[in-house]
């Protein structure tokens, strides 16, 4: 299938690595260009090596007010267009309610949630018809997971805010989408495999409830937002896809 992603142009956030980066890559490789973003430079520029001429690195934090703008136009200044953006952050500091502490909600706060939302925002006033905004959220939209509580608290109010953007822009053609990872197979989920202490037997546990018996792989988790980013999704919205070998039993 040709998705038709040739030369069309995305911002993808936290992209210097995991699932972020595992994104660009599959764009790139349909022939998309990508302004790539991340805090560190340094794994940053590593990135846009490895994704070759068609990736552009700017270094950025989510939390900065003045970087959702500058990321648009920047994207539109260099490559001739803006096609859409898929808004990705590292995850929030892991524990429990009496764990965390007031810093770290409003740390994950800016970056998770208001960064996004600041994005997203500049984004849907640049974009034309066939534009779309892409949300890396988290199985914890629909089941809390223990041990996340800040993840718990902030994923769903995106996904709200998600499903509310898509309603205000679906007329205009814009759409808007999320993507639910669960297990897969980055650094983030492996260390919080580590932190029970026995990351091989809380791993083996986890897959004995996915159905498909696996962590998933990043670049799994790629080519799947890389579709739903192209044309070829042009007739979805509002969604939230979970992405996880089937380890949400609901509907």
């Amino acid at each position: 299938m040709d998705l038709g992603l040739k030369d069309r142009v995305y911002v993808v956030t936290g992209a210097s690595r995991g699932l972020g980066l595992a994104s660009a890559r599959a764009l790139v490789a349909d022939g998309a260009k990508v302004l790539i973003t991340a805090r560190d430079e340094k794994t940053l520029k590593e990135a846009a090596t490895e994704l070759g001429p068609g990736a552009l690195p700017v270094t950025s934090d989510n939390a900065d007010p003045a970087a959702a703008a500058r990321l648009v136009a920047t994207a539109r200044e260099h490559f001739g267009r803006f096609d859409g953006v898929l808004i990705s952050v590292g995850g929030p500091a892991p524990g429990f309610v009496a764990d965390n502490t007031d810093e770290q909600w409003q740390s994950a706060f800016d970056t998770v949630f208001l960064g996004a939302v600041r994005i997203a925002r500049a984004a849907a006033d640049e974009l034309d018809e066939g534009g779309v905004i892409g949300f890396v959220l988290s199985a914890s939209v629909h089941e809390p997971i223990p041990g996340l509580t800040i993840s718990n608290g902030l994923r769903p109010g995106l996904a709200g805010f998600a499903k509310s953007l898509a309603d205000e822009l679906g007329p205009r053609g814009i759409r808007v989408v999320g993507l639910l990872p669960s297990r897969i197979d980055t650094d983030r989920v492996r260390q919080l495999d580590e932190l029970s202490g026995d990351a091989e037997a809380t791993r083996a546990a986890n897959e004995s409830r996915i159905p498909l018996r696996r962590y998933g792989t990043p670049e799994e988790f790629g080519r799947t937002a890389a579709f739903l980013l192209s044309p070829a999704a042009s007739y979805l919205t509002g969604v939230m896809l979970p992405v996880d070998g089937g380890a949400r039993h609901g509907f």
